[in-house]
């Protein structure tokens, strides 16, 4: 299915979250690995190393399972929305604590939630008939 909503959101999310992790290396010259504190991208989001590698690998994830099959992108989606929501709600709470091993600020909780919304209803919304573990293409 070359018009799958699910494809298309976590081709377009993959690319957008490798980049954003490969952008990420030109902010975080200088910081901790997992420092709490970090550089800010677009002077506004948080990251430090390690919160680029996450970038990188969730970007990798997704458009890969964009790029394969409908059911890959479906649980990806949905999983990696999972993810991004619980991070978007515990993220408030690690803030200002050494817990914060990503860096988060604000801004990155609020991204996160709409990413979470945005991958959650389309990897819960659409193609309810394709089953994550079914080999629909």
């Amino acid at each position: 299915m070359r018009t799958s909503p699910n494809r298309l959101v976590a081709t377009i999310f993959g690319a957008v979250y490798l980049v954003v992790g490969l952008l990420g290396f030109a902010y975080t010259g200088g910081v901790g690995f997992v420092a709490t504190k970090g550089g800010l991208i677009l002077g506004i989001f948080e990251v430090n190393p390690l919160h680029n590698i996450a970038h990188l690998l969730i970007g990798a994830a997704l458009l890969i399972a964009g790029l394969t099959r409908v059911a890959a992108a479906k649980a990806v989606n949905t999983t990696v929305g999972a993810v991004y929501l619980l991070l978007g709600i515990v993220g408030f709470f690690l803030v200002g604590t050494g817990a914060n091993i990503l860096a988060l600020n604000t801004p990155d909780h609020f991204l996160h939630l709409v990413s979470a919304i945005v991958l959650l209803g389309v990897g819960l919304g659409a193609e309810r008939t394709v089953r994550a573990n079914s080999a629909v293409a």
